[in-house]
């Protein structure tokens, strides 16, 4: 489901003393099948972008394509209930929109609620806490009687269970530590390979923009500034630190050992693998 953003604007408590612009003529486009993240610095207007991708808000200005649904400034009445069911968002901490009184119950929500019947929606969430790594018993539980680990990958099968098309991460590692970062975004990875979505990630991590996106899109002051392939992106580091980011913290090493051994690597790499493949290499070139 290909997205497309044209002069998308922004503008919070319109007409209202306390006005404030968060979008600014914002031109973006997003193929259907691939893997967007979104970067930039805290205000730089991420979430809000990210809030009109299933209608969440509503354009100020410009507008807003979501497979064949135009949603354009101005115009108050709406249909959203297919966007929403196609386009599934996880929030920073979506335990959180947790509330029902069983894991089986939570999960069944949206899809019943979008009219999926009962059984149908009952086998989603029995398919999707295997999926989730999470045991079958946990269905019958409460979700406030889980770890914060399994509360997060039941909030996430939530939100699968209605099967969109699209899925939003606004920061979906927010609060974990460094192994369950890792779980999670190698579990989507996989979601998004195995169930053809189109992923979109807004995320402060450069290591997660660069080892699983197809494209990024830099926002700055309420505007897209850049967009490219992550080799792209991140091999240009003057303009990262004039939007105030920094390189992943792979390639930055990269640079160092190209300092010290004086010459540069083929390539660009943008996780640990691609460099110690690209050293490997290295290696056996001289040695030869």
């Amino acid at each position: 489901m290909d997205i497309t953003l044209q002069q998308l604007g922004y503008i919070y408590a319109k007409d209202t003393p306390f006005e404030k612009r968060a979008l600014v003529d914002v031109d973006l486009h997003i193929p259907s099948g691939s893997y967007f993240a979104v970067i930039g610095h805290t205000g730089s207007g991420k979430s809000t972008l990210l809030q009109h991708l299933n209608g969440l808000l509503k354009p100020s200005e410009g507008s807003i394509q979501i497979g064949k649904m135009l949603i354009p400034a101005g115009k108050k009445k709406l249909d959203l209930k297919l966007v929403r069911q196609k386009v599934g968002i996880v929030f920073q901490f979506p335990e959180h929109q947790l509330f029902e009184e069983t894991v089986l119950k939570d999960i069944m929500f949206g899809p019943m609620n979008f009219g999926v019947p009962e059984q149908v929606a009952e086998a989603r969430a029995k398919e999707l806490v295997r999926l989730l790594g999470l045991p079958e018993e946990v269905l019958q539980k409460s979700p406030f009687d889980l770890s914060g680990g399994q509360m997060r990958r039941v909030a996430i099968a939530g939100v699968l269970a209605m099967e969109p098309q699209v899925l939003v991460l606004d920061e979906p590692t927010a609060g974990l530590d460094p192994r369950g970062r890792h779980e999670i975004m190698d579990l989507f990875a996989e979601l998004h390979r195995t169930k053809n979505l189109t992923t979109i990630l807004v995320t402060h991590s450069m290591e997660d923009a660069a080892r699983y996106a197809d494209y990024i899109a830099i926002m700055h002051e309420g505007r897209c500034v850049v967009t490219g392939t992550p080799r792209e992106i991140f091999a240009d580091e003057k303009t990262l630190k004039a939007y105030r980011l920094e390189v992943p913290r792979i390639v930055r090493f990269q640079k160092q050992l190209e300092q010290r051994i004086g010459r540069e690597l083929p390539e660009l790499a943008l996780t640990e693998e691609e460099l110690t493949k690209l050293i490997a290499s290295a290696a056996r070139g001289e040695q030869s």
